[in-house]
């Protein structure tokens, strides 16, 4: 099967897309793309992969599921498109890096610069239906999204795994944290934000982390 995905990527899960989950998964996603809203857009579905190559990422940020609501999901976990109001999960992460690190609120949710600089801002999801979260849970996106986060665990070394909340600490069972660093604490969400998730204080420690591998740090 053919997907346009970064090369990079492409080289490394090119083994899932011959798999007959992925057909199934495809067989599914085209479905719903037709018949229902489904977000992110179908050119969007692989953004996490697209704008960041396997070479570049030092930072995976695991998230769930894309926005499912009208204009907000394109392909990078917790980022909204330029001019969408921050969900509330995003505005309290940008209240911890403010926290932490003393930068101000940015006006714009659009992650697509901590992409750039090699944070791989990955949904264990990567699709979902208008207003009805975990629609397309258990289809078999997060086989093929573990594949992703096992080949950075075992081909790379000195990346920082950020794993928020029970659901994203689960699926990280697959890191090996003998050679990564991995932070875990609670989700960002308004539900959980305040057990742990605010002081984390996971954005200098990666940094700091980073720094200690002679890599660039991320301007969060």
């Amino acid at each position: 099967m053919d997907i346009k995905i970064e090369p990079s990527w492409k080289a490394r899960l090119q083994p899932e897309f011959e798999k007959p989950y992925f057909e199934n998964l495809i067989r599914f996603v085209k479905e719903e793309y037709a018949t229902q809203t489904v977000y992110p857009p179908g050119s969007k579905i692989f953004t996490a992969f697209d704008a960041c190559p396997f070479d570049n990422v030092k930072v995976v940020l695991l998230g769930q599921d894309p926005y499912h609501g009208p204009g907000q999901a394109h392909g990078l976990a917790f980022s909204v498109n330029e001019g969408v109001t921050s969900p509330p999960s995003l505005v309290n992460i940008f209240k911890e890096i403010k926290s932490d690190l003393g930068k101000p609120v940015p006006k714009s949710g659009y992650l697509m610069r901590w992409a750039e600089q090699g944070v791989l801002l990955l949904n264990a999801t990567l699709t979902v239906r208008a207003n009805t979260p975990g629609s397309h849970q258990k289809k078999g996106w997060e086989e093929f999204t573990d594949a992703a986060i096992r080949a950075v665990s075992d081909e790379k070394e000195h990346v920082v795994f950020m794993l928020w909340g029970a659901y994203a600490q689960k699926k990280g069972a697959i890191i090996d944290a003998g050679k990564h660093l991995v932070l875990k604490a609670a989700h960002p969400s308004p539900f959980a934000a305040d057990k742990g998730f605010f002081g984390c204080k996971h954005f200098s420690q990666a940094n700091a982390y980073l720094a200690e591998q002679g890599l660039k740090e991320i301007e969060w």
